[in-house]
């Protein structure tokens, strides 16, 4: 060696070559270890025990316990035999292995200058922390530095660029921040760099990519930003490239193409934009690329399919468009594929069925259209399926029941149709099967019951009818199951009570009837559990009273019957509970409070009744608190302020009494507060001016006095506020005008007096407003929501003025005192005038009636005491004169329509009024037919007051004249819309749909809320009036009954041929059934766009053959879609149902009422694919 450097001084040129040679054996001799050398170096150093002095040091600096597993460093022996040193034969330490020893302390106390031939410095998996010391960089022929798992913190150290002879460097897994040093570029011999799992943040330095040697680069999981450069082609000994979760930005450079050796390349969960070069086709020897959660757009390069090597491509979650590569089958070897969350469009290309090693394929959330490839049934080692989520159409293959390795299916959010195929019985290792959100059709296929694996079933929002199979009891290890909004009827099988280990059952919003299974909650892990919107009956299972997981319960919309007293149990997960619209009974229980983490408690409409328990005031969470319309008494609780979370409060249509606790005023996070419908007296506290988050505030129908608080105006997010039918006296406050975004405002059936404050003028956001039956006056607000109001929202005040029908016109002030005062003499001349002549009105009227009775004394006068001309108004002003001058004498030119027993005429009154006048056909029997049917309308209309019943003003009851006095609807009739082209266009689906509506709530409210019931008799499309907005009004009241209770009420026919109900023909009762069937005959009437006739035999006919709803309907109007296609659907059913043939199995008016007023899933068929079959299916009790 010493020869060396002599001969090359003998040279005057160098070649680079060799060059490369000599300092490659420089390097080689400074990093060598050899005996000989060591002795010479340290000659005399060893005995001294430099080493084992710092190694001792070190040790007492660290805990206890990590002494106590270090105790075989001590003086007695000698440091080369102690636990994980080891020497050379010249006595120096040349390793340092104390990996995975549980030690804790730091490196500071290390003398890293102690220890000049360390090889291997391995500390890894402890509990270091601290920095890194920069003497580290003394230990100059270390080759080996392993520092990983533990709890390192700073910077690294640039003295790591010292450490030439390097060729492993692992600090991963710790906590250690700034900068990758630039130093790390001179690590010539490094061939393993591990930074990953740390918080370094900066670019990746460009001398890392000079790295030649380096074989295995990994820096994923921290902050590093910056691009990755074209240099990294430099690095052509590389297998294994790990830049994942960084930050790192830019698109993949072309030059990643170089990497030949490379079997690994993981560059996920970065910032990565641009397109996958094509260039990484040619990395033959890849096994592992991941490239998913990055920005990536463009297509996938056909040129994947040259990487006959790749085992698992993952290419998630970025922004990839255009098809999937067919070249993709050339990848036999592959066994992951995962393409999901991209925005790949056309269909799944067939060579997939040719990836006959793939055990794992991912293509959810893309664009993907056309069929599932029945070929897909060849991969054979499949264990996973996800191709939820795109917009697959067809049926599902009988070949997936091929795939017998098949643990994960996942097929839901498509467009799937057709029947689930039996064939999926097969798949004996299936885990989770999820085919919800399609639009499936059938039944459940009983083989699903052989899936004794099946832990998650979930077919939920299809169109799934018939029973469901009682093989599904056969799951045991099911823990979620899910059929909600289907069509599914008949009663859940008794084999459910083998189902102990669910956690989540969904039911709801099917037809299903029968009881809940009992052993719903046997083993108590249930959590989630929802029947909501069926016809199940019965009791409440018992072992939900110890179901102490329970996390939420809808079992609302039903007609469950339980006593809510004993049938529930403190539940101390409880979330969310719903038990509205049943038939729970009992009180109250004080144990709700003690389900500590209640948001929702809703109760509604059921029979509960008693006290409010103020123990509900320790559910602390509690959100939404509804306990409407049941038979609660007693007064609220003021403790009720303490819920501060409670954003909805409900207890309207009790029996509550008492006074509002002011201490409401607490709960800041309200946003609906409704106490309307009961018996609460008192004034309205000042302190709900404080609820500034409050939406909606409804405190009508109570017995609520004094004066409305002008605190009420600080409710700056108000949409709706209703103070309607109390006794509330006094003037509206000004303040009220500040709730600039009410929509709704009720004052009506009050006792306020005064005018309305001018701040009302910048309620631009009205839309409804009704102030009626008040002592209000002076001028109407000039705000759209006023001057568009109807006359009945503003009728019965003392002196409302402006230019509305029925109100006198304001008389023009001047801010000038002298005129001011002028202006007060004429307004006072005014009235006195009005009055007066008001005065010689009455006496006219009195003088030409008592003469008029005079001149007929002669005639019968057996007549009832509705003989004498009786007629009421808003204003005095309908006398009879005006209605005999307005029509001129009931001229022929005036009639607007004629019916079964009178003449209906168009008047307009001196005032701008127009009303409808129904003039009696003449007789002078005054038992005849026709006055029979005059009184009855008479008695039935002024039984009833409903927005959507025709409202009556008045009557003339006489042998001469005998009249009826109507508000008039520009509509005309239901009958002539419907047969005119041009009006039935502008007579669209919601307007038919809402004219529905309208017309079951009338009939519900007659036959349910009024005392004795109403029965109409001649519900059809002529006796339905319609207003401007295509509004409907039930009119013609003349064949109308009082039901009489403890009586037969038998009568003889009425009504009008081709509405009347089909058992007429054998009996002569009235019963509400009648305008049952009728409804449904008009309902249909509204959607087919004329009378049905014998379409309706046709239509219940089962021998029919399939007949698409879309084909009956009015051809006039486009078909309707979305929700209203919806509104439709539902409108249909219910016709139907109201048309069957047995009265004891039509729907009460109510049912159909509420069944209208219910949100309703949506349509699990297209709109296009439902036939009439399918609307015969809506089961009502006739309880």
């Amino acid at each position: 060696m010493t020869s060396l450097p002599k001969r090359l001084s003998n040279q005057l040129v160098v070649p680079f070559q060799l060059k490369f040679v000599i300092v490659t054996i420089l390097s080689l001799i400074s990093c060598s270890d050899s005996d000989t050398a060591h002795a010479s170096l340290t000659k005399n150093v060893g005995e001294h025990g430099t080493e084992s002095v710092a190694l001792m040091a070190w040790k007492a600096s660290l805990d206890n316990p990590s002494q106590s597993i270090l105790s075989s460093w001590n003086q007695q022996n000698g440091h080369c035999s102690w636990v994980g040193i080891g020497c050379n034969k010249a006595g120096r330490v040349i390793h340092l292995d104390i990996g995975s020893y549980g030690l804790t302390g730091t490196l500071s106390n290390l003398n890293f200058s102690s220890f000049p031939h360390l090889h291997r410095l391995d500390l890894s998996n402890n509990s270091i922390y601290g920095t890194i010391p920069t003497l580290i960089g003394s230990l100059l022929r270390l080759t080996y530095l392993m520092l990983a798992n533990n709890h390192l913190s700073g910077a690294i150290p640039s003295a790591i660029g010292t450490l030439r002879c390097l060729r492993y460097l692992s600090l991963s897994s710790n906590d250690l921040i700034g900068p990758v040093p630039l130093s790390i570029g001179d690590l010539g011999n490094l061939k393993f760099l591990n930074l990953s799992e740390n918080k370094l943040s900066g670019s990746i330095p460009q001398r890392v990519w000079m790295l030649r040697s380096i074989t295995d680069l990994q820096l994923s999981k921290n902050n590093l930003t910056g691009s990755i450069p074209a240099t990294i082609g430099n690095l052509g000994n590389l297998t294994t490239l790990y830049l994942d979760n960084n930050q790192l930005s830019g698109s993949i450079p072309k030059e990643v193409g170089m990497l030949r050796s490379i079997s690994d390349l993981q560059l996920s969960n970065n910032n990565l934009t641009g397109s996958i070069p094509t260039s990484l086709g040619n990395l033959g020897n890849l096994t592992k690329l991941y490239l998913y959660n990055n920005q990536l757009s463009g297509s996938i390069p056909k040129e994947i399919g040259m990487l006959r090597s790749l085992v698992d491509l993952e290419l998630a979650n970025n922004n990839l468009e255009g098809i999937i590569p067919a070249s993709i089958g050339n990848l036999g070897n592959l066994k992951f594929l995962y393409l999901w969350n991209n925005r790949l469009s056309g269909s799944i290309p067939q060579e997939v069925s040719m990836l006959r090693s793939i055990t794992d394929l991912q293509l959810s959330k893309n664009n993907l259209t056309g069929s599932i490839p029945a070929a897909i049934g060849n991969l054979e080692n499949l264990t996973t399926l996800w191709l939820d989520r795109n917009k697959l159409s067809g049926s599902i293959p009988k070949a997936v029941g091929m795939l017998r390795s098949l643990i994960f299916l996942e097929l839901s959010f498509n467009e799937l149709t057709g029947s689930i195929p039996a064939s999926l019985g097969n798949l004996g290792n299936l885990t989770t099967l999820h085919l919800y959100n399609n639009q499936l059709s059938g039944s459940i296929p009983k083989e699903v019951g052989m899936l004794r694996s099946l832990s998650s079933l979930n077919l939920a929002n299809n169109n799934l009818e018939g029973i469901i199979p009682a093989s599904i009891g056969n799951l045991g290890s099911l823990n979620f199951l899910s059929l909600m909004f289907n069509k599914l009827s008949g009663s859940i099988p008794r084999s459910f009570n083998n189902l102990t280990n669910l956690r989540v059952f969904h039911l709801s919003y099917n037809f299903l009837i029968g009881q809940l299974p009992q052993n719903v909650c046997f083993s108590g892990l249930l959590e989630n559990f929802t029947a909501t919107n069926n016809y199940l009956k019965g009791p409440i299972p018992k072992s939900l009273k110890t179901c102490g997981k329970l996390y939420r319960l809808r079992l609302d919309r039903n007609q469950l019957s339980a006593n809510i007293s004993e049938d529930f149990s403190v539940y101390p997960n409880l979330n969310y509970i719903d038990l509205s619209f049943n038939n729970f009974y009992g009180e109250i229980s004080q144990e709700w409070g003690l389900c500590h983490n209640l948001t929702s408690l809703k109760i509604a409409n059921n029979s509960i009744s008693g006290r409010l328990p103020c123990e509900l005031v320790k559910a602390t969470q509690l959100h939404v608190l509804d306990l409407s319309s049941n038979h609660l008494v007693g007064e609220i609780p003021k403790d009720l302020g303490s819920l501060g979370s409670l954003s909805v409060l409900s207890l309207s249509n009790n029996k509550l009494s008492g006074n509002i606790p002011a201490e409401i005023g607490n709960l800041s996070n309200l946003q609906r507060l409704e106490l309307e419908g009961n018996k609460l007296g008192g004034s309205i506290p000042s302190k709900l001016g404080e609820c500034v988050r409050l939406l909606k505030l409804n405190l009508s129908r109570n017995l609520l006095r004094d004066g409305i608080p002008s605190a009420i105006g600080k409710l700056q997010s108000l949409e709706e506020l209703d103070l309607g039918s109390n006794s509330l006296t006094g003037e509206i406050p000004p303040e009220i005008g500040n709730l600039h975004i009410l929509e709704t405002l009720n004052f009506s059936h009050n006792k306020l007096s005064g005018p309305i404050p001018s701040s009302f003028n910048g309620m631009l956001s009205l839309i409804s407003v009704d102030i009626s039956y008040n002592h209000l006056e002076g001028p109407l607000p000039n705000v759209k929501a006023f001057q568009n109001a109807s006359f009945e929202t503003y009728r019965d005040n003392n002196g409302l003025c402006g230019n509305k029908i029925g109100l006198m016109p304001c008389f023009v002030t001047n801010s000038n005192e002298g005129k001011g005062r002028r202006n007060n003499k004429v307004v006072l001349f005014v009235i006195i005038l009005v009055l007066g002549t008001s005065l010689l009105v009455a006496v006219g009227i009195f003088l030409v009636f008592h003469r008029r009775r005079g001149n007929i004394e002669t005639e019968p006068r057996s007549a009832t005491k509705e003989n004498f001309f009786e007629i009421w108004s808003y204003d005095g002003k309908m006398i009879y004169e005006d209605i005999i001058e307005a029509t001129e004498n009931f001229s022929e030119k005036h009639c607007v329509g004629v019916g079964g027993y009178g003449t209906v005429y168009r008047a307009e009154l001196p005032n701008g009024q127009v009303v409808a006048v129904k003039e009696l056909h003449t007789s002078q029997d005054t038992s005849s037919p026709n006055l029979i049917s005059f009184v009855s309308e008479i008695r039935a209309l002024t039984e009833t007051r409903h927005r959507h019943i025709i409202r009556l003003y008045g009557y003339c009851s006489h042998p001469r004249h005998s009249f009826l006095v109507y508000e008039f609807l520009e509509g005309g009739s239901l009958d002539k819309v419907l047969n005119s082209e041009e009006h039935a266009l502008d007579f669209e689906w919601t307007k038919r749909v809402n004219s529905v509506k309208g017309l079951a709530d009338a009939l519900s409210y007659m036959h349910h809320d009024c005392l004795p019931p109403i029965i109409h008799r001649d519900i059809s499309s002529k006796n339905v009036l319609l207003d401007s907005e295509f509004v409907a009004h039930l009119s013609d009241f003349g064949t109308a009954r009082l039901l009489k209770p403890h009586s037969s009420n038998w009568t003889s026919f009425a009504g009008t041929l081709g509405y009347a109900a089909p058992e007429l023909a054998y009996t002569m009762e009235v019963n509400e059934k009648l305008d049952v069937y009728s409804f449904g005959v008009l309902t249909l009437e509204v959607l087919i766009g004329r009378h049905p006739g014998d379409l309706i035999s046709s239509f219940l006919s089962s021998s029919s053959p399939p007949t698409a709803l879309k084909d009956v309907l009015d051809k006039r109007l486009s078909p309707p879609m979305n929700q209203v296609a919806e509104s439709v659907v539902l409108v249909a059913k219910l016709a139907f149902s109201c048309l069957h043939q047995n009265p004891e199995c039509r729907p009460t008016m109510q049912q159909v009422s509420v069944a209208l007023s219910k949100p309703r899933p949506p349509l699990q068929n297209s709109f296009q694919t439902i036939t009439l079959g399918q609307l015969f299916d809506v089961n009502f009790s006739t309880s």
